[in-house]
């Protein structure tokens, strides 16, 4: 595309290997490329590829460690290239110290670090990098063959735009709205779709099967009422997690995600970190676990530390389904823009809170940073499914096993004491009474959501199931009419289906104004008719903002705890 032209001779004699060009999205060259993998694996006597020449200091200290670590421990010679050995050891790559198992065992390998460092000036690490980087430079010079006359890619025509500084942060939250809008859109029929299923065939037919062999009717209960009410519920937002999934994983594989973090580098440095801590923060829109981890690859301790406190304020995966189920039943005209609104307010209290840390505890200087920018490109749709199936699974995951526990155990103290005929006067219904006030003044005092709020300490998607169990038996109550056959269900299932599908398409053509819906709203379900009675449209939005903000789940604390190297930090961390 830009008119490069790479010199494959020139670069096999330079390297010593077989070099074969491919493009891996259009499946150029695999044949290629798999003939010269059996050709070189077939070849007696093996051959080997050149070597990179590390320096006259270097290459000798590395051929004495090979002779003593031959002498020494014969096996290892056996085990493992000499030669990479004694690079790793020099390296001190902790890897290989444990694996081999001969740190401090007469190698005088502390010897020849400190006697390279005082030879050069620097780490080994540094040194022996500098060598593979100017190999590397060299090899460009000698077989990369550039035009004359170079124009201005596309890359660097949209970048004089996304990154100018006046622009790019507006961009980057125009892009948000756009994303939310369109993940929403898409989203909602099947969303509605599931909602359908879940409210009635599976219960239906729980109930059917369970009364052929003559259950006990608490089991019944437990069935509809605790796992499909409970969990059944928390898959109903399975669609828009895998639509959010697949539009995070779009914008890293476009490049704009790097662009993002480079942005947001101003902004950052109002808290005295920088665009490498966004990248965490980003990544928290996923989940909040792997974010924190994430944060393990900044250098600064103080950054890791005040990175991990605010990542739990970005709106993870966990808290969407929370939001939709609100939005669906209050805001549906208005989604995108409101969905927007509750992460950006995430982000700003995030930077609220960084400002507030960094000149209290956390003291010092910004470092600088330092980023490649990937060219755009279109991620491969391959690509896209792989990343957000491996994304989007953790959910199916985590219905499937802790949050049905928990719904369980939801159900069984929404029961007991046993017989009781109130769910407010059950264990977790007075548990929810005897906290609701002190939510009074944010509008929500009513103990399902005090009780969805207790539960959803253990996980943000239990507020949702925990308000499924509260909500939903009774309302389905109340809808009780003409029970279908199993054929009128599946009929159905698969009728609604297509209408999902065809609900969706037209969104997203409404969404980017190629046609235009007929005004009027679809009548609400048995759930957000229960919530509409329970919520008025301000509690719902505090009700949210309220789940944003608040404690963050247990995983995520104990992610959390490995970082507190302190009891000071412990002391900050939990409180907060």
């Amino acid at each position: 595309k830009k008119g490069y032209k790479i010199d494959t001779k020139a670069m096999e004699e330079a390297l010593g290997v077989r070099v074969i060009p491919t493009v891996s999205t259009k499946k150029k060259g695999l044949d290629d490329l798999l003939k010269a993998i059996i050709e070189v694996a077939d070849a007696i006597p093996s051959h080997l590829p050149n070597q990179l020449n590390y320096g006259q200091d270097i290459e000798d200290a590395s051929s004495a460690l090979q002779m003593q670590i031959k002498n020494a421990y014969p096996a290892l010679a056996e085990k493992y290239p000499l030669r990479w050995l004694s690079f790793k050891l020099m390296e001190g790559d902790d890897h290989v110290y444990k694996e081999i198992n001969i740190a401090g065992n007469g190698l005088p390998v502390r010897d020849v670090i400190n006697h390279l460092k005082k030879a050069h000036g620097d780490d080994i690490e540094s040194i022996m990098a500098d060598a593979r980087y100017a190999q590397a430079t060299g090899l460009t010079h000698e077989v990369l063959k550039k035009p004359e006359f170079r124009k201005i890619d596309l890359t660097e025509k949209i970048d004089r735009v996304v990154l100018n500084r006046f622009l790019g942060i507006p961009i980057f939250l125009a892009a948000m709205w756009v994303v939310f809008k369109l993940v929403f859109d898409v989203s909602t029929p099947f969303i509605d779709w599931v909602d359908e299923m879940m409210a009635g065939p599976f219960p239906r037919w729980a109930e059917a099967i369970l009364g052929v062999i003559h259950a006990p009717a608490w089991t019944v209960s437990l069935a509809t009422d605790g796992v499909i009410a409970g969990v059944g519920f928390v898959l109903v937002f399975v669609p828009i997690i895998f639509a959010m999934m697949f539009a995070v994983t779009f914008l890293e594989g476009s490049g704009y995600m790097a662009r993002a973090a480079f942005v947001m580098d101003r902004a950052m440095h109002a808290m005295g970190l920088h665009g490498k801590s966004f990248i965490p923060m980003l990544l928290g829109f996923g989940c909040n676990v792997p974010s924190i981890y994430a944060t393990r690859t900044l250098e600064n301790p103080k950054d890791k530390v005040l990175t991990a406190l605010i990542v739990p304020l970005m709106s993870c995966g966990a808290r969407l389904p929370v939001y939709v189920l609100f939005i669906g039943a209050f805001f549906a005209a208005r989604a995108g823009t409101v969905i927007w609104s509750l992460y950006v307010l995430g982000i700003a209290m995030a930077v609220v809170m960084g400002v507030i840390f960094k000149r209290t505890l956390f003291k010092g200087e910004a470092p600088m940073f330092i980023m490649e920018l990937p060219p755009y490109r279109m991620p491969s749709f391959r690509s896209l499914m792989i990343h957000t199936w491996e994304k989007g699974r953790h959910f199916l995951i985590k219905a499937g096993t802790y949050i049905l526990a928990v719904s369980i155990l939801i159900w069984f103290l929404l029961n007991l004491p046993w017989g009781v005929e109130h769910k407010k006067d059950s264990f977790l219904g007075q548990a929810g009474q005897v906290v609701a006030p002190v939510f009074e003044p944010l509008g929500f005092g009513n103990w399902e959501a005090a009780s969805a709020l207790i539960t959803g300490v253990i996980a943000k998607e239990i507020v949702v199931g925990t308000m499924g169990e509260i909500y939903i038996p009774g309302a389905l109550e109340e809808e009780e009419g003409e029970t279908p056959t199993l054929g009128e269900d599946l009929k159905e299932i698969g009728t609604s289906f297509i209408g999902a599908f065809k609900g969706a398409v037209v969104n997203v053509f409404s969404s980017v104004g190629v046609v235009s819906l007929a005004a009027g709203e679809d009548e609400p379900g048995p759930m957000r008719t229960a919530m509409q009675k329970a919520f008025t449209p301000l509690s719902a939005f505090a009700f949210m903002v309220f789940t944003l903000l608040y404690m963050p789940c247990v995983i995520v604390m104990i992610a959390l705890t490995p970082s507190a190297s302190s009891i000071a930090f412990v002391s900050i961390l939990y409180p907060f």
